[in-house]
C-alpha cells in the first residue's frame, strides 16, 4: 500500500471541526430546569458539573492536539488512522456524558464514564507514539518529551483505579478524574518559548 503524505494543516483542520461538533452536543444536554430560583440551580448542579468535566477534557485535548500536531511537517498514513481512532473515541464522549447524567451518576455510569476516558485517553496515546516516530527519524525528539509521556501513562493508570473505585464511591471516582483533568490543565496552558525559539517547538503538553 502506498504511503499517504497529507498536511498536518489539513488533518488539523477536519479535527478541530469533529472536536466542535463534539462541544456542540455536549451543550444541548444543558437543559432549563422546571423550579424556580435556587431550587432549580441546585437541580441541574450536577448536571453541570459533569457537562464542565467533560467540556475541560474536551478542551484539553484539543488544545494539546494542536500543540501535537504543529510538531510535523508531514502527516503518514500511520497519523492519519492514529488521528481518526482518536476522533472516534472522542466523539463518544457526549453519548457516555448523557448516559451517566440520565442514570444520576450511579455507579454503572461512572465506571463507564471512565472507561471511556482511558480509552480516549490511550488513542491519544497512540497519535503521540505516530508522530514520536516521525519526530524521531528528524532528530526533533526532546528530553520533556520522555517525562510527558510518562505522564501520560500515570493519567491512564488513574482513569483506570476510578473505574472499579466507580462501584463503591462513584463520586470520589469523579473526583479523581477531575483531578487528572486539572492537573494538565497549568501545563498546557502554560507552554513557553524563548524569542529565539520557534512556537511550536516546545513538546506537546498531553494526556
Amino acid at each position: 500500500m502506498t504511503t499517504l503524505i497529507s498536511s498536518p494543516a489539513r488533518l488539523e483542520a477536519f479535527s478541530d471541526g469533529v472536536i466542535a461538533v463534539i462541544i456542540t452536543i455536549m451543550v444541548l444536554e444543558l437543559k432549563v430546569p422546571h423550579e424556580n430560583g435556587l431550587a432549580g440551580l441546585r437541580a441541574v448542579l450536577p448536571i453541570f458539573c459533569v457537562y464542565a468535566l467533560s467540556f475541560a477534557f474536551t478542551g484539553i485535548f484539543w488544545i494539546n492536539h494542536h500543540h501535537l500536531v504543529h510538531r510535523t511537517e508531514e502527516a503518514d498514513t500511520t497519523i492519519l488512522y492514529a488521528n481518526l481512532v482518536f476522533l472516534f473515541c472522542l466523539s463518544l464522549l457526549p453519548f457516555f456524558t448523557s448516559y451517566v447524567l440520565e442514570k444520576e451518576i450511579n455507579s454503572f455510569s461512572v465506571a463507564l464514564y471512565a472507561s471511556s476516558m482511558v480509552v480516549t485517553g490511550f488513542s491519544f496515546l497512540l497519535l503521540r507514539i505516530a508522530i514520536g516516530r516521525r519526530l524521531k527519524k528528524a532528530g526533533s525528539i526532546q528530553p520533556e518529551d520522555i517525562a510527558i509521556q510518562r505522564k501520560h501513562y500515570l493519567s491512564l493508570a488513574l482513569y483506570a483505579i476510578a473505574i472499579p473505585l466507580a462501584f463503591y464511591h462513584p463520586y470520589i471516582a469523579l473526583g479523581i478524574i477531575a483531578l487528572v483533568t486539572v492537573v494538565w490543565i497549568y501545563p498546557t496552558a502554560s507552554i513557553p518559548h524563548s524569542n529565539n525559539q520557534h512556537p511550536y517547538s516546545t513538546p506537546p503538553r498531553s494526556f
